[in-house]
């Protein structure tokens, strides 16, 4: 190809060629756009960070737990990270647009916390959830200005969703594939960042073991990314309750492994292996039963005076096995676990005997081995 004095290109014969030149630009969006990613960066700028809180354990034990505590985020939850994130994610994608709804497939946390964002930037937020979630997530749903679609069988979340973003011409958001990718797992404080940077004056500042639960798995691909390229020893546990199909996809390498109900216990517990679940990137991974999940709950309330919901329990009975098998095995060190939502959107289940007894579960035995760990470091169950 020839190009003239002035750099036109020029055709076989010389003659000169107009340049193909499409600008796809809408000055209008481009404001609206710079606008409201502004408004979601400003809303992590007026956060301060999530506290790290204490667990009392027996000072001769030489180990430490503790809990970060993301309850105390704008909207309530761990999940507030992760919708900044998607969102931040989604504008500067394209995918979100002006007068256009934000969809997702969620159990209760997430969507509280995009309904938030949604509203903050001024686009409709429509929240596809099972039929059993919570009364209180949805008021808080409705509460943040988003609308609750509720689906009968909790597999049919992700076709429902794609659907009505295909109708309304909004965007999915999806957090099941992007919640790996949508966060900054190098750092740029996130939540792993955070853990360590407040674990410095500690006496065991570099932990022993992270335990994260998953629902999309994005929280525990963010710490496990960040402790690998950071070159840290911590071990990275990722419990998983029952009715979920986690544990099984991990232990058997099967990408394809399915469960055929929902987790009881709401936010944690998938019925098929998502995308953003990171198998490779963890270490560990514990089956943990429901009753177990809700006896650990309840210890957390008469340990520190805190309610939290249930994969908070999932979460710390995990944590007391490990902790016995470090006392068993005489080692020191320090395990962290996340306290990732209030028990008051509980207050019906996890904290009601007349729904445990409903779902046939019984918290007694794990209760009294919870008691005997405590006294005496050792964990059946």
């Amino acid at each position: 190809m020839e190009t003239d004095r002035h750099g036109h290109d020029r055709g076989a014969t010389g003659t000169i060629m107009e340049t193909v030149d499409v600008d796809r630009s809408d000055q209008e969006y481009r404001a609206w756009l710079k606008e409201a990613v502004r408004k979601v960066q400003a809303d992590a700028n007026r956060s301060a960070d999530t506290h790290l809180l204490r667990f009392p354990l027996p000072e001769e034990w030489g180990i430490d737990l503790y809990l970060k505590d993301e309850s105390t985020h704008p909207t309530g939850s761990l999940k507030h990270r992760l919708a900044r994130s998607l969102f931040l994610y989604g504008l500067c994608n394209g995918w979100i647009r002006p007068g256009k709804p934000v969809i997702e497939a969620s159990s209760g946390s997430t969507a509280v916390s995009e309904a938030y964002f949604a509203k903050l930037i001024g686009v409709p937020f429509i929240a596809v959830m099972p039929r059993t979630t919570s009364p209180e997530k949805c008021r808080l749903i409705e509460f943040h200005g988003g609308q609750c679609h509720f689906v009968d069988d909790s597999r049919k979340m992700y076709e429902e969703s794609a659907s009505l973003a295909a109708e309304t011409g909004g965007h999915y958001m999806d957090q099941f594939t992007y919640a790996e990718r949508a966060t900054d797992w190098r750092g740029n404080n996130n939540i792993a960042e955070s853990i360590y940077q407040q674990l410095k004056l500690e006496r065991y500042p570099e932990p022993t073991w992270i335990v994260a639960t998953a629902g999309t798995g994005g929280t525990s691909a963010t710490i496990a990314r960040y402790v690998h390229y950071l070159q840290h020893d911590t071990r990275v546990c990722v419990p998983d309750p029952e009715n979920s199909c986690f544990f099984d996809g991990w232990t058997h390498n099967d990408p394809y492994a399915s469960s055929d109900c929902g987790s009881r216990i709401e936010g944690i517990g998938r019925p098929r292996m998502e995308p953003s679940f990171v198998p490779g990137a963890i270490d560990r991974m514990m089956k943990v039963p429901d009753a177990a999940s809700v006896a650990a709950v309840r210890a957390l309330e008469l340990a520190i005076g805190r309610k939290a919901g249930g994969s908070t329990g999932t979460g710390l009975w995990s944590c007391f096995k490990l902790i016995a098998e470090m006392v068993e095995q005489g080692e020191r060190g320090s395990v962290v676990t996340l306290l990732c939502d209030p028990g008051d959107r509980y207050l019906d289940k996890y904290y009601s005997d007349s729904w445990l007894e409903e779902q046939g579960l019984d918290i007694a035995p794990y209760s009294a081995a919870i008691g005997h760990f405590l006294a005496h470091g050792t964990l059946t169950g």
